[in-house]
């Protein structure tokens, strides 16, 4: 799809309260969309709406929660109140806990197979249908990560879900072709948003080790609205795949090139944040 100039276009955003949500929200404004953004965060998302009605444009944003169907229902039938369909859906909600698996709780399973995979899932079967519906195409972009193609055992679960997001776009990509719906996975990588402030450690060094973290991420700075310009670059050339930093772009050419060489990549970061 086209994406320099998104007037005439409704982009959908979750996660859109902060970070790479936020950072798209205002490309996709100053390209001229009409916004529909999600968050859990109220303050968040109204300061992104706020921002994004500044410049001009159209802004419907909701709270809702999109590991709850309940909260999506609702949102997705206040989106189709106004709106037929969207043409460009980016699922960015996400959360991250820091620990490997012996050190992993269930309740961290649970809630970031709830926002992470299903969220993904939830927000997909309630706004592709009105987009094939329409039969104008449309875009999908799935946020995954470098996480999901190179396994990161010091964030267990969190990489497990990505993996699992990772194969949901493969697949979808192949569904909705016929609809003429592209799907692409982007993967950031290490950008440094506030997920590092946000996110759970376990362990007894836990807050060490996400000071740790915080300052690997601040000190490379590769910034959300550079995340923000590869999305939609991205979308616009129907990529299947799309990572973003250096990193994510090493990670992804090793998983491919040289398997056997990526899983020895994998066994030494074993040790990168203890």
């Amino acid at each position: 799809m086209k994406v320099k100039d998104l007037r005439g276009r409704v982009v959908l955003i979750t996660g859109a309260g902060s970070g790479i949500g936020r950072a798209t929200a205002m490309l996709c404004a100053r390209r001229g969309a009409t916004l529909v953004l999600c968050d859990r965060d109220e303050t968040g998302l109204s300061d992104t709406a706020a921002a994004a009605r500044a410049l001009g444009c159209d802004v419907l944003a909701k709270t809702a929660d999109v590991s709850d169907p309940a909260s999506m229902d609702a949102f997705a039938d206040a989106v189709h109140d106004r709106y037929a369909a969207v043409d460009l859906l980016i699922n960015n909600a996400g959360i991250a806990v820091l620990a490997e698996f012996l050190k992993s709780k269930p309740e961290d399973w649970d809630r970031q197979i709830a926002v992470n995979i299903k969220g993904m899932v939830h927000s997909c079967e309630r706004f592709i249908p009105r987009m094939i519906e329409r039969g104008a195409g449309g875009h999908v972009v799935n946020v995954s990560s470098a996480c999901g193609y190179l396994f990161t055992p010091a964030m267990f679960a969190y990489s497990v879900t990505k993996f699992a997001a990772f194969g949901f776009s493969e697949g979808l990509r192949i569904e909705m072709r016929p609809h003429k719906i592209g799907v692409t996975n982007i993967c950031p990588g290490r950008i440094n948003t506030s997920i590092t402030r946000t996110s759970v450690a376990r362990g007894a060094d836990a807050d060490a080790r996400l000071a740790r973290v915080r300052e690997r991420y601040e000190r490379q700075n590769y910034t959300p609205e550079r995340v923000a310009e590869k999305i939609l670059r991205a979308a616009g050339r129907n990529r299947a795949v799309a990572p973003v930093s250096p990193e994510a772009h090493v990670a992804y050419a090793l998983t491919r090139v040289a398997p056997p060489l990526a899983r020895w990549v994998t066994a030494r970061m074993a040790g990168m944040f203890s």
